[in-house]
């Protein structure tokens, strides 16, 4: 792992929500450590609890939303903090790229004006000209062509990608020391897609920033992150270098992901579907007892993977997996 300073902790993080069918627990146990500099990506499917730990770190769950367990960014804890406190770090050392530009962005507002904003808030000596210049430079540095003249121009006069480096202009105008992409790439095209990613390499690569890349493609963190950490039913399943967790996968779920992934080095016939994990998530407010993922394991053992929820265990350096038979389930996959 990398000697980096550690900017942001998590540990033992749960989150859950009253509902009338019962206590909805979408997010369970969770720790993780961001360092400074590096991207990591959080992959898994749809309501594994993803963009509900991201919303935690940033302090915009909805009031009803019951957070226990510690976030410490640069040593300070977020949980509990008050709303205006809070306000002092959103924007300015944590920011966020929401996934939808198209409704993330004021559609009565400038692109100009919306940048403009962003800086004044956390800048409020700033000059408006000054602030322009600035809106004018991030434009630039996302890779909108004119930015002198498109600073100027409504969301609806760009495209779907453009808006997508609007939403990460905004988000680097205070120059923050985290930032959470959540799902930047939804649907968009994937050329389009890949120009973002870029983009957000280069931003990185300017500003020194710690990205946390949300997402459900493993395709998109494999050329972009450093660390991957699967989600999946409200907690982590396997976290490891990007590299370990391709070619050394440890946990039956994340296999399931990477065999669902189209390969092009390999020749399949017309009539052969993508392979596809059987069954369908559990439910927040009946999660199964033991692994989660047992019900859909075709390596789960009845009495020893439904008995306890399973700890992480370690399977390399900085590689651990929630799995109690992870040697035995990797010589029946290759078998």
């Amino acid at each position: 792992m990398s000697a980096a300073a550690i900017l942001l902790e998590v540990e033992d993080l749960s989150i859950s929500f009253p509902t009338d069918v019962g206590l909805a627990r979408a997010v369970e146990g969770v720790s993780f450590v961001l360092r400074e500099g590096e991207t990591v990506g959080i992959v898994g499917e749809s309501g594994s609890g993803k963009s509900m730990t991201a919303m935690a770190i940033m302090g915009l769950l909805p009031k009803k939303a019951v957070v226990t367990g510690s976030i410490r960014f640069r040593g300070k804890e977020l949980v509990g903090l008050s709303d205006d406190k809070l306000r002092e770090i959103r924007g300015k050392d944590i920011a966020v790229v929401f996934q939808d530009a198209l409704t993330a962005l004021n559609p009565v507002m400038r692109v100009g004006e919306q940048l403009d904003e962003a800086v004044r808030v956390h800048r409020p000596d700033t000059t408006a000209s000054e602030r322009r210049a600035r809106a004018i430079e991030l434009l630039d540095v996302v890779g909108i062509p004119s930015p002198e003249l498109r600073v100027d121009r409504y969301p609806h006069e760009f495209s779907g990608g453009m808006r997508q480096r609007v939403m990460i202009a905004m988000s680097i105008a205070n120059e923050p020391d985290l930032l959470i992409a959540d799902e930047p790439t939804t649907a968009l095209d994937v050329t389009v897609q890949a120009q973002v990613l870029e983009v957000l390499r280069e931003v990185q690569r300017r500003t020194g920033t710690t990205v946390l890349l949300i997402t459900h493609d493993l395709g998109v963190v494999a050329g972009t992150a450093d660390r991957v950490m699967v989600m999946y039913a409200g907690g982590l399943v396997e976290t490891a270098d990007v590299d370990p967790l391709f070619y050394e996968t440890a946990h039956p779920y994340t296999a399931g992901l990477l065999a669902s992934l189209p390969r092009l080095d390999r020749r399949s016939s017309r009539e052969e579907r993508l392979y596809q994990i059987a069954g369908q998530p559990p439910v927040a407010t009946a999660w199964p007892v033991g692994c989660r993922f047992a019900p859909r394991c075709a390596h789960a053992v009845a009495g020893l993977c439904d008995a306890a929820t399973p700890p992480p265990v370690a399977v390399g350096e900085g590689h651990t997996a929630a799995c109690v038979r992870v040697d035995e389930w990797q010589k029946e996959a290759v078998l």
